[in-house]
């Protein structure tokens, strides 16, 4: 494909009028002002449009779909204890096949060509992101309660069964991560384990880590006064490269190991909020150098996926927590949302428009409302865009989405079953 006369936003996350980018083999072939002489076969007529790079979403459930505006006003243990797990049991593989499924249209809808994702149901979240052409890091989270094991846990035989069958499928689409869903939801044991399992296989790591005031309490509580940072790192967690979630509650030496042992910290703004859990410091993880991306979390805590939502609370919420309007400028935000969450998923071949890169590309509409006058393009896109103004989203130069429409996904099929998952479930509570 042939973008031309379009707008771009570059590999420094500069704008560019009237550029022609040309696709071949799933990436991208080349950028110039001028026209090709090479034949890129179809052309996409780009005047009034922008074209960058595709969101990461660095944190989610996806199947959680299923969920949306179930458990609301709630803290986040009543949450989880009283309308989360209960209805997550009487789910099936073929709910959260199909829930899956709605959310990458979705996320697709919304420009995110790749998702970091930790839930159960391994297989049938493997096969709606084969199918329907997203990336995808998918980690099955380890839960343990007794004594046992790692290796006599059922969600280590799926996580390991996954990454034996699944891992680099789709061309490397789909890659498998190892997760562990958080301290107060195992045991030292079987997390030193686990991390020991992951750097054996060279796999991505993704924890939930200190998300609320209580969870770092109750971990000071159980570990001779360690966070759970310093507990994590005790048992060898970040000798993998880690993906942590939240990271809302960190202390002094938190940080100091975050930037030693080089994770990235997943901030889930709205979700924090509407959870109450707090307000991550991203402006201290930024001073000491640490990777920050940028995740929805699942839409039972958001309630969509609309990632432009999520970074514009990104941008804005640390000005109001601390006082200070010069945090977190607009192309912080930008890096989080691509290249950043890209890097974490260990994908060196995308997250931003430069020749050679996966195409990984999304198409919004600079003749929105929305998007009118321009000042700052960059601006407007953190501050003034609504996620209506993306009109085509690609993953290794194939188009998934183009105005409404999507190419790998029966949408009317999908919708109608999961309202029928949602009522079988709801009548069996």
């Amino acid at each position: 494909m042939l973008f031309k006369n379009i707008t771009i936003l570059d590999q420094a996350l500069q704008p560019k009028q009237d550029c022609y980018v040309g696709i071949k083999n799933g990436y991208i072939d080349y950028i110039g002002k001028k026209m090709p002489k090479e034949e890129y076969g179809e052309s996409f007529d780009g005047r009034g449009k922008l074209l960058m790079s595709g969101f990461v979403n660095s944190h989610a459930h996806t199947p959680m779909m299923l969920l949306r505006g179930y458990g609301e006003n709630l803290p986040l243990q009543s949450w989880l204890n009283d309308r989360i797990f209960p209805f997550e049991a009487k789910m099936t593989k073929a709910d959260a096949y199909y829930s899956t499924l709605l959310g990458i249209a979705e996320s697709l809808r919304f420009g995110i060509t790749a998702t970091t994702d930790m839930y159960y149901f391994g297989e049938s979240i493997a096969k709606a992101v084969v199918e329907s052409g997203v990336k995808n890091n998918l980690g099955v989270p380890l839960l343990c309660f007794s004594d046992e094991d790692l290796f006599q846990l059922d969600c280590y035989k799926e996580a390991s069964a996954l990454f034996s069958e699944y891992h680099n499928a789709g061309n490397g689409r789909l890659k498998i991560d190892m997760s562990i869903h958080g301290e107060y939801t195992s045991t030292p044991k079987t997390v030193r384990q686990m991390a020991e399992y992951c750097n054996k296989i060279k796999a991505n790591l993704h924890v939930h880590v200190s998300e609320t005031q209580a969870e770092v309490q109750d971990c000071k509580d159980r570990h001779q006064g360690y966070t759970p940072v310093q507990y994590l790192n005790e048992l060898g967690v970040f000798e993998n490269s880690t993906t942590a979630a939240h990271c809302v509650w960190l202390e002094e030496e938190d940080f100091i190991i975050l930037k030693e042992k080089k994770v990235t910290v997943a901030s889930c703004p709205i979700s924090n909020l509407k959870l109450a859990s707090g307000v991550c410091n991203v402006p201290q993880l930024l001073k000491n150098q640490i990777a920050v991306a940028i995740g929805t979390d699942g839409v039972a805590s958001n309630n969509n996926l609309n990632i432009l939502e999520d970074m514009k609370f990104f941008a804005l919420v640390h000005k109001g927590w601390f006082s200070d309007a010069t945090v977190t400028d607009v192309n912080q935000v930008l890096a989080a949302a691509t290249e950043v969450g890209a890097k974490a998923q260990g994908r060196m071949d995308t997250g931003c428009l430069s020749v050679g890169k996966k195409a990984d590309l999304i198409v919004l509409d600079l003749n929105s409302i929305s998007m009118k006058p321009v000042h700052s393009l960059e601006n407007n896109l953190i501050y003034a865009a609504s996620g209506s103004e993306i009109i085509l989203t690609m993953v290794d130069g194939r188009v998934l989405y183009d105005r409404g429409e999507f190419s790998t996904i029966d949408i009317e099929k999908v919708v109608y079953e999961v309202e029928k998952s949602k009522e079988r479930i709801l009548g069996e509570l």
